[in-house]
């Protein structure tokens, strides 16, 4: 006996260390388990970062993953499709299905599957990966490769891998949105629909595919530094990181698509306190709300709801007057319209509805007519009238009737424009309605009022009649000559739906025009703080009352930019039309202008550059091809490219800008632009086309290429001209010269040699070789094949 109990002895002190190591090192043994309940045992990775097992949601357990350590403990994976369970379910590690998630019944809900041998033991390291091993340590599953809204340091996404987001913030089951890595190399941001998973069209697109499989994204990493790229077959990597944004140490970090459709890279401290919170480090897209496209889907908020960003750039849904939530505990979902519109009313349409006036409001997907031209007054009335009729946008002289479901609804400055929401009489305070019974015509009001006080005061004795009726008949004649006078005015200035100031609201914005930012051919601009529904930094552009063309000038600028809403165009805040003093007033762009970045002396990423060069491709595209009225900006170069706070390329200054309209292709008229970015065309008494802006792109583009003006001294001697020093190392097979030390680029030298090819294509002097401006963003992502360009100029050719 004394023998067998020092035996026993001598085995459980053999046994217990390496069962202690078992639990501190993360490793589970098979047939070890876990029980959901409020207070349930949880399995912890080595360091007690992460903690495996159930956790409360609301009433229910959710088997997940999460960082134990912080005071939120934020999930960063779950099970069975975000679906809770009862306490008393249980999760196992088995030998042939690995873990198995069971309810009290014992009835299986999830187990992690394929299991590609028998398990012998689980592993929780310290990357938050729970992993399942089999006899000799061969890896049979881990949730790494099973990802669902996150994304963590150490982790791969590879080709065909998906994360879906959450349906809401405290709703764990599948959302609407998805990160998905395709075949082609893409890596896209897409909803879908909910029920029959259908995918609708991407609004985020990383542009890594290539027609050659070699130049294709394979793999999303995410190094344990806290940066995440997308590798290519070829070696080549494209950041999705900012250099430099992230700490290095003492942080968490994750990368999660969020239930609102945005995918948001974080940072945490880990010595934290109740009051340390996920840091942003950034964020695709930039803006939810506007990004968010397509005839089908509701959008970042659901149908009939309005899209705004909050102060994190999230989106803050909520449903216009008139409507309200379909589901009150889902504050992104739809809306629903809190009366009934019956086109077999027999009475008039105006006794029974009413119209709303919203700003900055827009439903862009919902139309179903367009009327043009026509007046704010008169698109009011045709939506009034018309049954399907829900909302009616007003911009320039164009009325969009819209019908219910209302789409990607947003609330934004950029939208500029009107939305007249059409409501039930009754259904909204009177102080929400416009002109009061009668919003059509606000002025019926005014005259019912003035013939009521006339009426009482006719009671009055003969002689106070008669002096109130002198006073009146003087009152009306005023009014009549005042609006008459107006009328005259208004016929010579400026119509547009943008704010009008007075000079003197601008001149004590700018504080008496101290703080300038630019000069241009036709004035100054200031730096201005105005007052709107929020204070906001602007640009003031005074004009030069002396300039020749100068009232044209203005009024073909504001005209322009009335008309235009593009991600990549700067937008038109307001202007001042006041007897000699014109001034347009701009959004503020942070970053300055594009010339500042590329001829600085130390150059920006490739990934800007490239960045950069699309949006000014893409702002140039919706200028020549989806403005209602065709515009040739005649004048891009790197001055008129500002550059806003997440150095999105924003185009600016359309005072040289020529209209075309719909049916016409091409104008003539006197040489515009600045040197060196000027189309061969000004100077030959040809018509001028929207190739004469794809000229200056494409001298643009080179520069943005080479961080260098296109015109030099002559002491630069072969490189003075850039656009001929290009040809010259394209045309000798030294490419690598035009990089001059840019060792930064030659990562991408391939997509590099893209571009320049492109550019050489653009600058080519016959413009009927010149690509459209969408062929060209076609051509830079490439999503069609760049054949090598001819020589720009065959004169030159012929004379070398």
């Amino acid at each position: 006996m004394g023998y067998t109990s020092l035996y026993v002895l001598c085995m459980f002190l053999f046994v217990w260390p390496y069962s202690g190591l078992a639990q501190g090192n993360g490793t589970i043994s098979v047939s070890s388990f876990l029980t959901a309940a409020d207070q349930a045992t949880l399995w912890y990775s080595p360091s007690g970062d992460f903690a495996f097992g159930f956790r409360k949601v609301q009433d229910q357990f959710l088997l997940s993953i999460w960082y134990d350590k912080i005071p939120d403990k934020t999930i960063v994976w779950f099970v069975n499709d975000g679906t809770t369970v009862p306490a008393g379910s249980k999760v196992q590690l088995t030998t042939d299905r690995g873990l198995v998630l069971t309810d009290t019944q014992g009835k299986e809900l999830w187990r992690s599957e394929p299991l590609s041998g028998t398990a012998s033991r689980g592993v929780f390291n310290d990357t938050g990966n729970f992993m399942i091993f089999g006899s000799s340590w061969t890896k049979l599953w881990d949730s790494f490769s099973n990802p669902i809204d996150t994304l963590l340091p150490a982790q791969t996404m590879e080709v065909n891998g998906t994360l879906n987001s959450r349906l809401t913030e405290t709703n764990f089951t599948k959302g609407k949105f998805q990160l998905r890595l395709l075949e082609n190399g893409n890596l896209v941001l897409n909803s879908r629909d909910i029920l029959t998973d259908h995918v609708y069209g991407a609004y985020y697109r990383s542009q890594t595919n290539d027609i050659n499989p070699s130049n294709q994204g394979y793999q999303v990493k995410y190094s344990t530094a806290g940066y995440m790229y997308i590798a290519k077959r070829n070696g080549d990597i494209v950041n999705l990181t900012t250099n430099g944004a992230i700490p290095s140490t003492g942080y968490y970090h994750r990368a999660t698509l969020t239930f609102d459709g945005v995918l948001v890279q974080y940072y945490h401290p880990k010595d934290s306190t109740g009051t340390s919170k996920w840091i942003s480090v950034w964020q695709i897209p930039v803006n939810i709300c506007l990004d968010v496209r397509g005839d089908t889907g509701s959008g970042a908020c659901g149908f009939n709801s309005v899209c705004r960003l909050d102060e994190a750039r999230r989106a803050d849904c909520e449903c216009p007057e008139s409507y309200s939530l379909l589901d009150p505990n889902d504050t992104h979902g739809s809306c629903k319209p809190n009366f009934a519109q019956n086109c077999d009313d027999n009475g008039s349409s105006e006794k029974l509805y009413d119209l709303v006036e919203i700003t900055d409001t827009d439903w862009p997907f919902s139309d179903y007519e367009q009327l043009k031209p026509i007046s704010e007054i008169e698109c009011r009335r045709h939506c009034l009238n018309d049954c399907f009729c829900a909302v009616a946008i007003y911009r320039g002289d164009s009325c969009w009737k819209k019908k219910l479901p209302l789409s990607k609804g947003r609330k934004d400055r950029a939208v500029n424009g009107k939305a007249f929401l059409k409501f039930s009489k009754g259904d909204l305070p009177p102080e929400h309605r416009r002109g009061g019974d009668n919003p059509i015509y606000p002025e019926k009001n005014d005259k019912r009022t003035l013939i009521v006080v006339f009426s009482v005061l006719l009671g009055s004795s003969v002689f106070v009649n008669f002096i109130l009726i002198a006073v009146v008949g003087f009152g009306f004649s005023y009014i009549y000559h005042k609006k008459k006078k107006n009328s005259q005015h208004a016929n010579d200035s400026v119509e547009t739906n943008v704010c009008r100031f007075t000079n003197k609201e601008l001149v004590e914005a700018t504080n008496g025009f101290k703080q300038q930012l630019g000069r241009g051919s036709f004035g100054i601009v200031y730096k201005g703080v105005i007052q709107m529904s929020s204070t906001v930094i602007v640009a003031v552009k005074k004009i030069d009352s002396l300039a020749q063309d100068g009232a044209r000038e203005f009024k073909t600028e504001v005209n322009v930019i009335a008309q235009t809403h593009h991600k990549n165009l700067v937008r038109l805040v307001g202007f001042c039309e006041e007897e000699q003093h014109r001034l347009l007033v701009y959004e503020y762009m942070v970053n300055g202008t594009l010339a500042s970045l590329i001829f600085s002396r130390e150059k920006p990423s490739w990934a800007l550059r490239n960045h950069i060069a699309l949006g000014i491709a893409g702002g140039l595209a919706y200028l020549h091809e989806e403005c209602s009225t065709q515009i040739i900006h005649c004048d891009i170069k790197p001055q008129n490219i500002l550059l806003d706070e997440y150095y999105n390329a924003r185009i600016s200054d359309f005072g040289l800008a020529k209209l075309l309209m719909l049916n016409q292709s091409r104008t003539s008229t006197g040489i515009r632009g600045t040197k060196g970015y000027v189309a061969p065309e000004w100077f030959r008494n040809i018509p001028i086309t929207v190739k004469v802006d794809v000229y200056s792109f494409g001298v643009l583009l080179l520069e943005i290429i080479c961080c260098r003006r296109s015109v030099e001294n002559l002491e630069f001697g072969e490189k003075a001209i850039l656009t001929d020093w290009v040809w010259d190392c394209f045309q000798d097979g030294r490419m690598i010269e035009l990089l001059e030390n840019d060792e930064d680029i030659l990562s991408e030298w391939e997509k590099v040699e893209t571009f320049v090819i492109v550019g050489i294509w653009c600058i080519q002097e016959d413009p009927s070789l010149r690509p459209t401006m969408r062929k060209v963003i076609q051509m830079l992502e490439g999503v069609v094949h760049v054949p090598d360009p001819p020589c720009p100029s065959p004169f030159r050719s012929t004379s070398t």
